[in-house]
């Protein structure tokens, strides 16, 4: 005697349990409360040698309960379905085979913006809004065309647009595809009317003295240490946008001998570094005849961006 759609129903769910790969969490957690896989969740992140796995695992909760909280669902535990815990066992078996949290959850917050995040860019770090506070700190909001090489995300590109409503922007990049991500997150951040996007290398096409502001977060990695990087950068992000050449620095060659071109007179870049690459950054921009240069630090101490600007009187077509 064949079952009712109830019947069809709990087939269907328990043949999409049985074939799930993420199906050790799920009988693992079985007759659990929610305080009880929260901590067995946290545990595994950190075995699996994840240091943040605690607020990890409150943070894959907090995703699937939204618009609840964690503090709710441990109030109510109804709130804590079976639909539920199968999403967090699906996101954390993900984490837990080190994909980074950014692409687990879909979004990285970044600045004051909620940005989407695929394999196919970096994620935006917390470090790179040293490179936005100084470019705000030293441009007011008076009209300006800004342009973000190697946009990736278009996370620097959208923050600076997100502070400066005189500004326009361009970001390029070379990827195809994290062109379709940077155009997405410029749409959801509302920034698409002043944000365009557009497919080359470097400074490659653009106009002689058509930029007021140029950013960017090049590759800046050494290419013999990327396969010591951590899984979740070597593994899950793309090579294009880590790897900087034998000394970390082939990026900044070419854009800096093209910023004398690019730029107007007296026009400002900033560019985020290395730790260790703040004297040969800097070295490269006095040698291209930038003036002002100077080094700033992050929050931890250690060199993140290098900044300076053309001379009033430079030509173009200087360096």
């Amino acid at each position: 005697m064949s079952g009712g759609p109830f019947d069809t129903m709990v087939d269907t769910a328990k043949s999409g349990f049985d074939a799930a790969a993420h199906k050790p969490l799920l009988e693992a957690w079985q007759g659990l409360s929610l305080a009880d896989i929260r901590a067995d969740l946290g545990a595994r992140l950190i075995a699996a040698g994840i240091d943040e796995g605690a607020d990890e695992s409150r943070f894959l909760i907090n995703h699937v309960l939204a618009p609840a909280r964690l503090s709710d669902a441990l109030a109510d535990p109804a709130l804590f379905s079976w639909q539920a815990a199968d999403q967090l066992a699906a996101l954390a078996w993900r984490r837990l085979s080190r994909v980074p949290l950014s692409q687990v959850l879909g979004s990285q917050p970044f600045w004051t913006l909620d940005l989407a995040v695929t394999p196919d860019v970096l994620t935006p770090r917390s470090d790179t809004e040293t490179l936005v506070e100084a470019v705000l700190a030293d441009a007011d909001d008076a009209p300006a065309r800004l342009v973000d090489l190697g946009t990736g995300s278009g996370a620097i590109l959208l923050a600076l647009l997100s502070e400066r409503a005189g500004w326009s922007g361009l970001g390029v990049d070379l990827s195809a595809p994290a062109l379709a991500i940077a155009t997405a997150n410029a749409v959801r951040c509302g920034l698409a009317n002043r944000a365009g996007f557009s497919q080359g290398r470097w400074g490659e096409g653009l106009a002689d003295g058509s930029v007021d502001v140029l950013v960017s977060n090049p590759p800046y990695i050494v290419s013999d240490v990327l396969a010591g990087l951590e899984p979740e950068v070597r593994d899950h992000e793309p090579a294009l946008a880590l790897d900087g050449g034998t000394d970390g620095l082939d990026a900044y060659r070419e854009i800096i001998t093209d910023l004398p071109r690019l730029l107007v007179p007296n026009g400002l870049f900033a560019l985020e570094i290395g730790h260790d690459q703040g004297e040969s950054v800097s070295t490269l921009a006095h040698e291209a005849g930038l003036v002002e240069i100077r080094v700033l630090p992050d929050l931890a101490g250690n060199d993140r961006v290098v900044m300076g600007r053309r001379g009033a009187g430079a030509s173009a077509v200087d360096g």
